[in-house]
Formats: C-alpha cells, structure tokens, sequence
C-alpha cells in the first residue's frame, strides 16, 4: 500500500500542511507515503504531477489530497497505473460517491429528498421552481453536485421556502456567484431536515447537528468521528447497523458517510463522499485510523 499526498505548493518535498499530521501519524506506524503536485495536476499535467512516484509492482494506492474534478481524478488514475500504482478507487467509483445524484438511487430512502439540474452557471427560474414543486413550502438548501457554502448560510446555502422565488433566485445567484469556476456539474436542492441540534457555527450562523463521519473500506466501517470539534455530543454512539446493508451496496472500495440523528430519533445519511478526498475530522486519531486502514488493505 502506498499513500499519496499532496506536497507543499512551495516545496516538493515537503506534506501540504493540511495534511502533515497525516503524514507525521503515516511515518510513526512505518508506512509507505510519497508526494505528488496538486498544482501540475489541476494545470493538466498528470505524469509532471507524480514525477516523484517510483515505480512499483502492482501496489494498490490511497490518495489523500484534496478534492479533484472526476476528469482529473481519470488523469491522477492513469498517471499513477503507468508507474505500478492502483488507486482503490477508479474514477467511477470516485465520482459515485463524490456526486451525489450518482448515488442517490441507492441512498434516497434514507437521505433528504433531493432534485437537481446541471448548469453551466445560468439560471433559468422557471426550471428551477417547477423541479422545486415536490418540496411545496419546505424550507431546502442548495448545493452543487459536491459542495455547499455552508458558512454562508442565511444568503448562499438555506432557503427558507422552497416556493417563493424571489428568495429561491436570491439564495441560488449568492450561491453562484461564490463557486464561480469551482461549480460542480449543476444544482442540487435537498429537503432541509430537523437534525438534533449541536452548536450554532461561531462565525456563519450556520446550525450545527449532531453528525458523524463513517469511513467504510469494502464495504465494512472502519472508523467514526464526531464530525464538528465545536459543541457536546453528549455520549452520542451513531448506530452504524442501521446502515451495514446500505455500506454493502455502495460501488467503492473507500468511502465515507456522513450520519446525523434527527429531533425524532431516527438517523440519516447525510451524503456520501470518495475516503481519499473526505476530511479526517479533528478528534480523528490519525494513527488508529492508519493503522487499520493499513491492517485492512495489507489482509
């Protein structure tokens, strides 16, 4: 197993610092890690970018760096396959868990109702409020295909009444206007639901639930966290049965699943997401949880 991360913008040979706990928690257990350039990547440049990869014989490869479109995740696989590295996940089982309306035929029953549209930044109201009927005066949020700008609730991301369009075009064109050039594929509307509250965000305003990331390898938990530091938990132990079958029937090797508990009690996936590019929450013991994706991957 070799794990891949991202270098320093400033110097190759050097962890991103985002990750260098990672890195430093990867040295102690003894494991093997390499760099590659997350700039010559994005730039189109995927052999320039794992220049630094020695050749291997037929070792599977875990990438840990940050978020890539699913083209330049194909390019990251290619690059790496001609050096004797196998990503765990190719970029169809990447783009399964990193767009959502990819695996919404398997998560919906379990997961907010949700509809989308792909747009190239435009937006064309009446699209929008026909597809937003099913939800009548529901409050919703907006996302793209991957990401929302949570931290600015209350003008890009929350959408108090899913029929009133002057605040739906409000809320959307805010929402546009911020991921620019960084929109994924189109728009997603999702059913805002009553999770059990945490926190209110020190500084978006924006409400803070008692949720948790699940990494799943084959299929099986591998670790949990609570996702936010900010706030009490109370003891709170998600219960990961509820969704063992679902896990099962995800098509990736490695991902996660974020879960949350409503005010009723029930529990639902939040989303889902590709285990290379997802976050490791801040009370994540980067150790453990090395250690046994290591002792996993190495059976």
């Amino acid at each position: 197993m070799l794990i891949i991360f991202c270098a320093d913008p400033l110097d190759s040979n050097q962890a991103d610092f985002m990750y260098s706990a990672e890195v430093e928690a990867v040295k102690s257990l003894g494991l093997d890690y390499d760099l590659i350039s997350f700039e010559d990547l994005i730039a189109g440049n995927a052999n320039r970018a794992v220049r630094h990869i020695k050749n291997q014989a037929d070792t599977v490869g875990i990438y840990r760096g940050w978020m890539l479109k699913p083209a330049q995740y194909e390019q990251l696989y290619r690059a790496l396959l001609s050096r004797g590295v196998q990503l765990i996940n190719d970029s169809t089982a990447y783009q399964h868990c990193h767009y959502l309306p990819d695996s919404y035929d398997i998560i919906g029953p379990h997961t907010p109702k949700s509809v989308w549209m792909k747009t190239d930044g435009n937006i064309l109201m009446p699209d929008i409020m026909s597809r937003l009927a099913v939800f009548g005066e529901q409050p919703l949020i907006v996302k793209d295909y991957v990401k929302s700008q949570k931290h600015y609730w209350n003008e890009a991301c929350f959408i108090p009444n899913a029929a009133d369009s002057v605040g739906v075009e409000r809320v959307v064109r805010r929402f546009l206007e911020l991921q620019g050039g960084d929109l994924n594929e189109g728009l997603v509307f999702r059913a805002f639901v009553d999770f059990e509250p945490l926190s209110t965000h020190a500084k978006s305003g924006m409400p803070l639930t008692k949720e948790f990331r699940v990494f799943y390898v084959d299929g099986q938990a591998l670790s949990y966290v609570e996702y936010w530091e900010q706030g009490d938990y109370q003891n709170l132990t998600p219960p990961l049965d509820k969704f063992a079958e679902i896990a099962k029937n995800i098509h990736s090797r490695f991902f996660t699943m974020d879960i949350a508990k409503r005010k009723d009690g029930e529990w639902m996936i939040v989303e889902l997401g590709d285990g290379q590019v997802a976050g490791l929450p801040e009370k994540t013991d980067a150790v453990a949880f090395y250690r046994e994706l290591a002792h996993r991957l190495n059976q």
